[in-house]
């Protein structure tokens, strides 16, 4: 034996998120959620520490429900709060970007993807933020240094009726 109980949990979507600590396959799923926003996070740091320029943007992708506890999905609300924690340092002195690096954060609820829909089909759509608004943010951000938010910021992007704005989480 491993040391490791896996006892008999309830599956569905949620437990592919890490589920809760009962699931059946909760250390495996929490694993890969782990690998899929916190191993890619660490590289884009780390890539944009030796190929970024001065006063450069980078932007890490973290998730609104992962602001406090996420019994239902604990690996995905672990890995997504470490993003944060990430960003945060990655905005402190000593960092290791280049000088005037922003880093943001940006906290989606659900981004309107055709998987989304696929998985989600019976959703309320209209609370759902459209790519085209975060592919629009990203460009006023590259574009205009003056339109990001402050180094550091976690970026709730947060859609109601269709209407998208941006919110930024107080420290």
């Amino acid at each position: 034996s491993s040391g490791i109980k896996q006892s008999t949990g309830s599956s569905g979507i949620n437990a592919e998120y890490g589920g809760n600590a009962s699931n059946d396959d909760f250390v495996k799923n929490t694993d890969l959620m782990m690998k899929q926003s916190i191993w890619t996070s660490v590289i884009s740091a780390n890539v944009a520490a030796f190929h970024l320029k001065e006063g450069g943007l980078l932007t890490l992708t973290g998730a609104v429900p992962c602001l406090k506890g996420t019994s239902f999905m604990m690996g995905y609300g672990l890995a997504k709060a470490a993003v944060h924690q990430l960003t945060k340092s990655l905005a402190a002195d000593n960092n290791g970007l280049p000088d005037n690096t922003s880093v943001q954060c940006i906290l989606p609820v659900t981004l309107d993807t055709p998987m989304n829909r696929k998985f989600m089909a019976d959703a309320d759509f209209t609370k759902w933020t459209p790519l085209s608004y975060v592919a629009d943010m990203f460009t006023r951000w590259t574009e205009d240094a003056t339109s990001r938010h402050p180094n550091g910021s976690l970026v709730k992007i947060i859609t109601e009726n269709s209407e998208t704005k941006e919110e930024v989480v107080p420290e």
